[in-house]
């Protein structure tokens, strides 16, 4: 979750902790890009307008079970 931040913080971006490992980041039209830390799963969840997002740390990088991609990456992308 700290990569995240200081991500975040590169990229100016307007964000604040919520209850516990939930990070929100607000976009500048107003909509939200929600990451959460799921321990149990020992995945990172992400969830924005575009859909919901489930990443698993494969060793080197933490990706998207499904298409692969890597997080920071996504994040970036996502805030657009």
């Amino acid at each position: 979750m700290a990569a995240i931040e200081a991500h975040l913080e590169a990229a100016d971006a307007d964000f604040e902790f919520a209850a516990g490992s939930v990070l929100q980041v607000e976009r500048e039209d107003g909509s939200k890009i929600i990451i959460n830390k799921q321990a149990a799963a020992h995945e990172i969840w992400v969830a924005a307008r575009s859909g919901g997002f489930h990443y698993r740390w494969d060793g080197d990088a933490w990706r998207d079970t499904r298409s692969g991609e890597e997080l920071l990456a996504a994040v970036s992308r996502l805030l657009g």
